[in-house]
């Protein structure tokens, strides 16, 4: 009787795809949303990679171009008022704020630094809400993936209980494939939240010292600006 049991369970094809194929309806939904998410999550986290990447090429080309001597109305005239790079958009801010705080007659209007310094703040700020943009959705797919995976371990193993029951017959033909196709729901939910978890940890530290990087720059550019209205 082991035996024939033995050689039933043998005959069961238990590769992911006949496991998914035998799974109930609410455990292939189950499935498919995990899918999907992992997909989603995995979508982010290439392009946060590649778009930090030029983030921190662009920070250090024009750190370099800042740094160089070049007189700052020069540097500005180049990179003009709506430039595209982040760092760029924070020296434009500051310097947009210098040329309206002068009045005609050539003298600076009164708070004309704490209005440069708002102003590359507000622009600092527009740049780590676009970092952080997606940041979020691995945050939840880390924290929900395990939960919607055991959800569908649940239903799985309810369906094979039932089948038993149904069956009467606990063999292992019987209980195996229902067990299996639960497990592997709790097994693509580790997919999804394992990877999510990680690189949103990194991507987080990432951004938050491109933004540092940013910040250390405006309060840099601050104090030059800072010294041309004390003189």
């Amino acid at each position: 009787m082991e035996t024939q049991t033995l050689a039933a369970a043998h005959e069961i094809d238990f590769s992911m795809l006949s496991l998914f194929a035998r799974a109930t309806l609410t455990v292939k939904l189950v499935m498919i949303v995990l899918m999907i998410m992992s997909v989603w999550s995995w979508a982010i986290i290439i392009q946060k990679h590649i778009a930090f990447k030029l983030a921190r090429r662009e920070a250090t080309v024009f750190d370099r171009a800042f740094w160089s001597g070049e007189p700052l109305d020069e540097l500005f005239e180049k990179t003009g008022s709506q430039p595209d790079g982040a760092s760029e958009k924070i020296f434009a801010a500051g310097m947009m704020e210098w040329r309206r705080s002068h009045r005609q007659d050539g003298k600076l209007i009164a708070g004309a630094q704490s209005r440069i310094d708002r102003s590359m703040d507000v622009a600092i700020n527009k740049e780590a809400e676009h970092m952080q943009k997606g940041l979020g959705v691995l945050a939840t797919v880390g924290s929900i993936s395990p939960f919607i995976g055991l959800f569908g371990t649940i239903v799985g193993i309810t369906n094979s209980f039932e089948q038993i029951a149904i069956s009467q017959n606990t063999n292992l033909a019987v209980v195996a494939p229902g067990i299996a196709e639960a497990l592997l729901a709790t097994g693509i939910g580790l997919i999804a939240a394992i990877p999510a978890v990680i690189f949103y940890n990194k991507l987080n530290t990432d951004s938050e010292r491109i933004l540092g990087g940013y910040e250390a720059f405006s309060d840099e550019f601050s104090t030059i600006l800072s010294r041309q209205l004390d003189a």
